[in-house]
């Protein structure tokens, strides 16, 4: 591959690869590169398709990466897996090159318990319990319209006008308040 000179840049020919052979190398780079192996995360996103396939988040702290068991090693797998588990998935590492993402394909699932984000939503949980804030005395009724309106977005997008326009139409008399993000 040409690295892009500064006669490139000035409007002298060039050879460019297209992204289909952009996507091959990538692809043979990080599949040749990775070898099967042991990954440790927390399960998000758990959905079981007619398919038989199971296609899912693992996530740490700090990253995430998509994963999938196909029918046939889904079928094999002897407990449940579960939005907030904590496992160690065994597997290799698959690029779609049509669409430019990857993922791992999981051959092995072990369960390691609770992960630490569903952990610390549970104790989050616990302690608003603790605090009363499900009470249902404390609930109020919702309106059969909201009176006030907040977005959290910023005020300079198509989105925030596309929002007001439609709830100005929806919601006549409701009091609308854009928060900057």
């Amino acid at each position: 591959m040409e690295r892009v000179s500064d006669a490139a840049l000035a409007g002298e020919s060039v050879h460019a690869i297209s992204v289909s052979e952009l996507n091959g190398h990538i692809k043979a780079v990080m599949e040749g590169t990775f070898p099967a192996l042991w990954v440790a995360g927390e399960i998000s996103d758990l959905v079981r398709a007619r398919s038989g396939h199971i296609y899912f988040t693992l996530k740490d702290d700090d990253a995430q990466i998509r994963g999938v068991l196909w029918r046939n090693t889904a079928m094999r797998i002897k407990h449940d897996l579960e939005d907030g588990q904590a496992v160690l998935c065994f597997g290799n590492i698959d690029v779609y090159a049509a669409r430019g993402t990857y993922q791992l394909v999981v051959r092995k699932v072990e369960p390691q318990g609770m992960g630490s984000l569903q952990l610390a939503f549970q104790q989050l949980q616990v302690k608003l319990e603790r605090e009363g804030l499900f009470a249902a005395e404390r609930k109020r009724p919702l309106p059969a319209l909201p009176r006030r309106i907040g977005i959290v977005t910023s005020p300079s997008g198509a989105a925030v006008r596309d929002f007001l326009q439609a709830a100005s139409n929806r919601y006549h008399g409701a009091d609308i308040v854009v928060i900057p993000a």
